[in-house]
């Protein structure tokens, strides 16, 4: 069953070959989301940036189609505002990136929304390419009565659109692993800049987050990602069980 992802040209590559720790882990989350039902499913990888969101809902999209569930993939990068509204409200601090970078009405109108075991099923993978800045929010894409969308972004478990997951997913990384990640990965685009970005703006926004929403708390599951080779499962709900 192959996996749907977005027009959006800010597409991560897929990881390459997983240990046999990850994979085992893998293959137990994806079983415990097909477990939820036979419905529409509504999956949402979050964590601090750099953690290996876009890496992780790779890899589960993989493991539930394998199960034979159609999987649609989509990354809350795609429903940012357009850069060319900026000059409307602060975006560079990291209290403005927390407060105003996301549409999240636009998250629940085009995507969430469709996707819910009642919605139309007409849903939106990519609002605004974050490279081209280009407009994607009338490319519909179908989803299946029995489709799971799997999401990675930050910030996923905000009040916005918390109510909208039927499974979340927490990647636990400290926040010196964040930064160095994110700068590392972050140098084509930002140059000598990417570390005071990510120290100065990414991080203060997490920080936000996490003293007001206590994103961890709402995690179905909550995955150690310091180390790809051996991810470890630091807590399940009790829903997520077994």
């Amino acid at each position: 069953m192959p996996v749907q992802r977005s027009v959006s040209t800010w597409q991560r590559p897929e990881p390459g070959p997983a240990s046999a720790e990850r994979t085992a882990l893998i293959e137990d989350v994806a079983d415990r989301v097909v477990r939820l039902g036979p419905g529409r499913l509504r999956v949402a990888v979050d964590g601090l940036t750099a953690s290996g969101k876009t890496s992780l809902g790779h890899e589960l999209g993989a493991a539930i189609a394998r199960r034979g569930r159609p999987v649609l993939r989509a990354s809350l990068d795609d429903f940012k505002r357009p850069w060319r509204d900026r000059h409307r409200y602060d975006r560079e601090s990291g209290q403005g990136y927390y407060r105003n970078a996301f549409d999240y009405p636009a998250v629940v109108r085009l995507l969430l929304a469709p996707c819910a075991q009642s919605g139309s099923g007409r849903c939106v993978l990519c609002m605004i390419d974050p490279l081209t800045q280009v407009d994607h929010s009338s490319v519909v894409t179908e989803a299946a009565a029995d489709a799971v969308l799997v999401v990675d972004g930050v910030f996923a478990f905000r009040s916005e659109v918390d109510a909208h997951w039927d499974f979340r997913v927490w990647l636990a990384v400290d926040e010196g692993t964040s930064v160095r990640r994110g700068a590392a990965r972050d140098q084509d685009w930002a140059g000598s800049d990417a570390e005071a970005i990510h120290r100065d703006r990414y991080l203060p926004a997490e920080r936000i987050y996490l003293a007001e929403v206590d994103p961890v708390a709402r995690a179905d599951i909550v995955i150690d990602n310091t180390f790809f080779d051996q991810p470890r499962v630091l807590r399940r709900s009790l829903r997520s069980a077994p």
